[in-house]
């Protein structure tokens, strides 16, 4: 069984809006290439447990799945995913019921008989306290004696289980759980980093005035595309779908799934990490945020040419704020500091925006 940090977060995410487009206008200048789609070669039939935002039916968020299906399309292959009770993925994939999945944890149970892709995104569970609170624990053990929201029935993995000294209070979803830290019925509670995202994304002022996040990793996980090692050219499929990441990371795919305005990754295969806007056009200000796919850069390979690189900063931005410098990603190459950017490619706020083709997740106020 694939231990996950999130099952349906129904209360978390409930109202889901259809987008129709994602709309990176170009201004001034000309995005990042990336190859086309190929034809489709091969038809996989992919199973994911239920695990909303990031695998859910049709019309739910689920974004590690419109993102995998979206990199074999363009790697030449078509997918779809049934979604399979909690508890059976493993023993389908096993016995060959379905040719892969697109969100997996890699388990030692499941190595013998399949391939694993690179990691596409990475789970983070993070502490969150109200606004003020010391959220500067590096581990759980530093948490003893202090109440702990978690969600009744998701799977945690050993480091939570075997935390014998936290208090867990164990709620119905994560948006009840952020009710209860709300009224001082918490202390902290356990989040995934993705969703905290969303929060200060979507409310952010809200999120700024009320909660305080740590930047410490408790629980951390890489997720995986992975197929059968019996398929039929099971090896060149992962290939495929791994080398097609980092074009994605470009051009704004990979906003476009998660539904964020800015990433933080390592795009151009130096080691270190550059901030990435959703198109061409950036806006007027340097973002406040970005989500950051990897707390280690250097997952992703260099671009086929890099026109007009520069030499590498020295420091990142991740999903919880600015440290020394920033570099951008821009028009298809890396720039030492906002100011470099040219200001063909700043416009005015609301000019550019993420979503489309699949359900976007939106959060109630709580």
């Amino acid at each position: 069984m694939r231990v996950r940090f999130t099952r349906r977060l129904a209360g978390f995410v409930p109202l889901l809006l259809l987008s129709l487009g994602c709309g990176s206008s170009s201004s001034g200048g000309t995005p990042a290439s990336s190859p086309p789609p190929a034809q489709p070669s091969y038809d996989l039939r992919l199973a994911s447990t239920p695990w909303v935002p990031f695998t859910g039916d049709e019309k739910q968020p689920r974004v590690a799945l419109y993102l995998v299906e979206s990199a074999l399309e363009r790697a030449g292959y078509a997918a779809t995913t049934s979604i399979v009770p909690d508890g059976a993925l493993t023993g389908l994939l096993r016995d060959g019921k379905f040719d892969g999945s697109a969100a997996l944890w890699t388990a030692e149970d499941r190595e013998t008989f399949l391939l694993y892709s690179k990691p596409y995104l990475e789970n983070r569970l993070v502490l969150v306290g109200r606004k003020g609170s010391d959220v500067s624990a590096g581990s759980l053990k530093e948490l003893g004696g202090k109440r702990i929201g978690v969600v009744e029935g998701y799977a945690y993995g050993k480091q939570l289980d075997e935390a014998r000294e936290l208090s867990l209070v164990r709620g119905k979803s994560s948006e009840d759980n952020l009710r209860a830290l709300a009224a001082g019925q918490v202390d902290y509670i356990l989040l995934d980093a993705l969703l905290v995202e969303y929060l200060f994304e979507q409310q952010p002022k809200r999120a700024i005035e009320s909660l305080e996040v740590g930047k410490t990793p408790l629980i951390k996980r890489t997720l995986h595309f992975g197929v059968r090692k019996a398929l039929p050219n099971a090896q060149q499929i992962i290939d495929r779908f791994n080398n097609v990441l980092a074009s994605m990371m470009r051009d704004g795919s990979y906003h476009l799934a998660l539904q964020v305005s800015w990433i933080t990754a390592d795009v151009d295969g130096d080691g270190r990490d550059e901030l990435v806007g959703v198109g061409p056009a950036v806006g007027a200000a340097p973002p406040s945020r970005s989500y950051q796919l990897f707390e280690e850069a250097a997952l992703a390979p260099p671009p086929a040419q890099q026109p007009g690189a520069r030499p590498p900063g020295t420091s990142q931005v991740g999903s919880n704020g600015p440290t020394e410098q920033r570099r951008y990603y821009v028009g298809g190459r890396v720039y030492e500091s906002w100011s470099e950017v040219p200001e063909s490619f700043k416009i005015q706020p609301g000019a550019n925006t993420t979503g489309g083709g699949h359900a976007t997740v939106k959060l109630l106020e709580w």
